[in-house]
């Protein structure tokens, strides 16, 4: 009996140190919540066009993600993150985000704009810049595990770039650095139930950040000439034989996109000897000699050769008229009748 009462009172006296020894644990807990902190970081997709030549909507779109992760939570628990993401103008802007806009090597701008809705109603802003003071703002909630946890939330840009005459060929762009992209974030934690948000972006909740998320809107307006129109290079009439030289002149009209290279040709048309031009009679083998300049005193050939005898410029964006000037050279003597070439314009940019 005595052995085993001694026993009982051993085991009970474990059984208390045991106890005690659980308390220290339990209160070690408590603290270790207070140091749970939440960072997140964004990144953004290009903002590519694609062409355009002014002459349409081009509309184009670009993804912005934010990954936030929570750290030194003990239990399972939940946080969530109130975040604004705001865009300003870029370091093309001219100092207003209405409109935006990219600028070429040139320094020409194209004027484009990027808004929160797919409708491009509403612009997306930046809350510092009072002209448009709206960023786009993400509620984001997640649980948060023993080691830690996180979660994602995405945004889309909606862009477009609206008609606008005028626009010089080139490449355009518009860099967005961290300076101009601003994640602002605040976040709310609890081991115990769901947190209320944070107030705002800036204020409210247990802490908060911010972080960029770069990007780059580009866009590119191709070289593009067409030609417009080609007057008919009319001689007259002569009575009898060409006993002296006869001009005329006749224009062709090319409208290029601005700042577009360009090289006009004319070939020798569709009845020439060598490198003499000539009209022809009908079916027949008469023919008349004749010759087209690129100068009023008629002293250089206009041919097909470029950089050589061909007509270059640089397009306006506006219609450019170029003179052709024609000859009939003395003397020739041919039947009467009409006489008649096709002569075919090329122009390359």
């Amino acid at each position: 009996m005595i052995d085993s009462i001694a026993a009982g009172r051993a085991m009970s006296r474990v059984r208390a140190t045991a106890s005690a020894l659980l308390l220290p644990a339990v209160l070690s807990w408590l603290p270790f919540s207070a140091l749970a902190t939440t960072t997140c970081t964004a990144s953004s997709t290009p903002l590519s066009f694609g062409t355009t030549d002014g002459t349409g909507n081009v509309d184009s779109t670009a993804t912005v993600t934010v990954e936030c992760n929570t750290f030194g939570l003990s239990l399972l628990a939940t946080a969530r993150v109130r975040m604004c993401l705001n865009i300003g103008e870029g370091a093309s802007g001219s100092g207003t985000t209405t409109p935006r806009r990219m600028t070429n090597a040139f320094g020409d701008a194209m004027q484009f704009q990027i808004y929160q809705d797919p409708a491009r109603t509403q612009i997306w802003g930046d809350r510092l810049i009072p002209a448009t003071p709206t960023p786009v703002q993400i509620d984001l909630q997640y649980e948060v595990p023993v080691l830690g946890g996180g979660g994602t939330a995405s945004a889309t840009m909606q862009a477009r770039i609206p008609v606008q005459a005028g626009l010089a060929a080139g490449a355009y762009d518009n860099p967005f650095s961290g300076i101009h992209t601003r994640l602002e974030y605040r976040y709310a934690e609890s081991v115990i139930g769901t947190p209320a948000y944070p107030s705002s972006c800036t204020s409210g909740g247990g802490g908060g950040g911010t972080a960029s998320f770069p990007f780059t809107a580009s866009a590119t307006v191709p070289d593009s000439c067409t030609i417009d129109s080609a007057t008919v290079l009319d001689f007259g009439t002569v009575a009898g034989p060409v006993d002296g030289d006869i001009d005329q002149t006749s224009t062709i009209t090319m409208t290029c996109t601005a700042r577009t290279p360009w090289d006009v040709a004319l070939d020798n048309g569709q009845n020439a000897s060598g490198l003499v031009r000539r009209m022809r009679l009908g079916a027949t083998a008469d023919h008349v000699e004749y010759e087209l300049y690129r100068d009023a005193a008629r002293t250089q050939r206009w041919g097909a050769t470029p950089g050589a005898d061909t007509v270059q410029g640089t397009g306006t964006g506006a219609v450019q008229s170029l003179s052709v000037h024609g000859r009939v050279p003395a003397v020739q003597s041919v039947p009467a009748g009409d006489y008649a070439d096709v002569v075919t314009v090329t122009v390359t940019y």
